[in-house]
């Protein structure tokens, strides 16, 4: 399954990077983030893996970000395996006339078992929601510093 989504950013390219690309900060745009380990490779580079964990009530997600390319301000590529799902994730950011910053991320998702292939067949709608809500909330955080950490 793939998808395209976008949002627009009321901030310089430079600011939103600075923000997006600062571990400290998830907990203000993902929600139910709690941690982040450093797996493999240099931190931040290309081959690096991070173990992030999450806990949404009494469920616990972990996933594994593999960077896959690194060409920050411009993009942003990797991976996010977590039990069931492999999900490829693009993100390019560029500048407006306005000096806002547009952040178009591609993504797909390829199940990994029979349960997340069901809901990519029947339920995909679930998928793009939270991506959106993502970009909704990181959106807000950048411009408002409104932080989910705090809800």
């Amino acid at each position: 399954m793939k998808y395209t989504i976008e949002t627009i950013i009321d901030l310089p390219r430079n600011e939103v990077i600075k923000k997006l690309d600062n571990i400290a900060n998830f907990k203000h745009w993902h929600r139910g983030f709690i941690s982040a380990e450093h797996v493999y490779g240099t931190p931040g580079e290309v081959g690096a893996k991070m173990k992030l964990n999450y806990q949404f009530g009494k469920r616990k997600m972990e996933l594994i970000e593999t960077i896959l390319k690194r060409n920050l301000p411009k993009e942003f590529h990797g991976t996010y395996d977590s039990e069931g799902i492999h999900n490829i994730q693009k993100n390019y950011f560029t500048e407006t006339p306005e000096g806002k910053t547009r952040w178009v991320t591609e993504n797909e998702f390829v199940p990994t078992d029979f349960m997340m292939h069901m809901m990519t067949l029947f339920m995909p709608s679930v998928f793009k929601r939270q991506s959106q809500k993502y970009l909704t909330e990181f959106k807000n955080f950048a411009e408002k510093g409104i932080s989910v950490a705090k809800l």
